[in-house]
């Protein structure tokens, strides 16, 4: 296969990019670090780079080559720790990095993309359920979450797959920032093998941990008003 994988130097998109490669596969590595992405192309003669940043719209590079995979890893976290005064620029930050650029990613690669081919989105389990100073990035995810859904419906006709990823916690660069427990917390080798597998087996939903994501989902059966209660004591632990 050729696969296009965004935010491959570090995280779950660095591992993705290892295993794929080490299949035999054919990895084109996206980042904006070229010292990180000339680390990759020194693993294996299968990986490709392509140095940009993902929010500077107007300089996507266009591939030469149809592609069997697309995966949309790269994202950021950044929380709202003040809802009163509110940080309308860090919102747009995220908003931004998490959601706008794929949808130019799709303008530029989506064309690019064989048929029986597949388009990953790599969301969260936070948009499974509101959390504390997650306005941002819950935002965010739950929207890529929603994208997904919906062109799962649209491709079909042009025999294109979508695969939705709703991640736990799992150990990157991004999740060491975080100053609070982190339930089930997962290896990034482990959760790239979770997630070739189910690519593998065509899955259009992979959630894990699957007991950690289980809980996510009947927390939010809950009435709005417990489980108002319930996070608000989070907040203050």
């Amino acid at each position: 296969m050729r696969i296009l994988i965004t935010g491959a130097t570090s995280g779950i998109g660095y591992q993705l990019t290892r295993e794929y490669a080490k299949q035999g596969d054919t990895v084109i590595a996206c980042g904006r670090n070229p010292q990180k992405l000339e680390q990759l192309t020194a693993l294996s003669s299968n990986i490709n780079t392509l140095c940009f940043n993902l929010t500077d719209y107007q300089d996507y590079p266009q591939l030469d080559a149809p592609i069997d995979l697309l995966i949309f890893n790269a994202g950021n976290c950044e929380y709202i720790d003040d809802c009163i005064d509110f940080d309308a620029q860090k919102f747009e930050r995220i908003i931004h990095i998490n959601l706008i650029a794929i949808a130019y990613g799709l303008q530029n690669w989506l064309k690019h993309i064989k048929k029986g081919g597949r388009v990953v989105f790599i969301s969260s389990s936070a948009a499974l359920l509101p959390l504390p100073r997650a306005e941002a990035y819950g935002a965010s995810k739950a929207a890529l979450s929603y994208l997904s859904q919906t062109l799962s419906i649209s491709l079909h006709q042009h025999q294109i797959n979508t695969t939705l990823i709703h991640p736990g916690f799992v150990d990157t660069p991004l999740t060491k920032r975080n100053q609070f427990a982190m339930p089930m917390l997962m290896d990034s080798q482990q959760a790239a093998i979770k997630i070739i597998r189910g690519i593998a087996k065509g899955k259009s939903i992979i959630n894990f941990p699957i007991v950690f994501v289980c809980v996510m989902k009947l927390l939010r059966y809950l009435p709005l008003s417990i489980w108002q209660k319930i996070a608000t004591r989070m907040i203050k632990e």
